[in-house]
């Protein structure tokens, strides 16, 4: 994990974020068991409270679940749920963006076509 301190994005974010994209990435499958408040407070030096509203925000999405005097520990499902938001993210928000700076740089359709098919490459 790696935290921006001075960046925009607030840090309770950025750790609800960072899990979610260990939950896409597979690293934590379902089922697993994600470190502690505790444990990601220490190791990057987070208040704990802040960690945790991140990982409540986890738990209102659905994609991990407390189990009293246990831990947290990653959902059912979760999996396919992060990666179909990320994906719905990607192709509305992220694509949207590209298109309109791909306009206002004068890149025209085939070219930034072009461009992706490289990528992919």
């Amino acid at each position: 994990m790696r935290f921006d301190y001075s960046g925009a994005t607030p840090l309770y974010r950025q750790v609800a974020e960072q899990l979610s994209d260990a939950i896409a990435s597979g690293a934590y499958a379902e089922g697993d068991q994600i470190p502690s408040t505790t444990e990601i407070s220490v190791t990057y030096q987070l208040n704990p409270a802040t960690v945790l509203k991140g990982m409540n925000l986890l738990v209102e999405q659905g994609l991990i679940e407390k189990r009293r005097g246990i831990g947290m520990f990653v959902t059912t499902g979760a999996f396919q749920r992060v990666r179909e938001a990320k994906r719905t993210e990607l192709l509305s928000v992220q694509v949207t963006r590209l298109v309109d700076d791909a306009k206002a740089l004068d890149i025209g359709v085939e070219e930034l076509v072009h461009a992706i098919e490289k990528g992919y490459r």
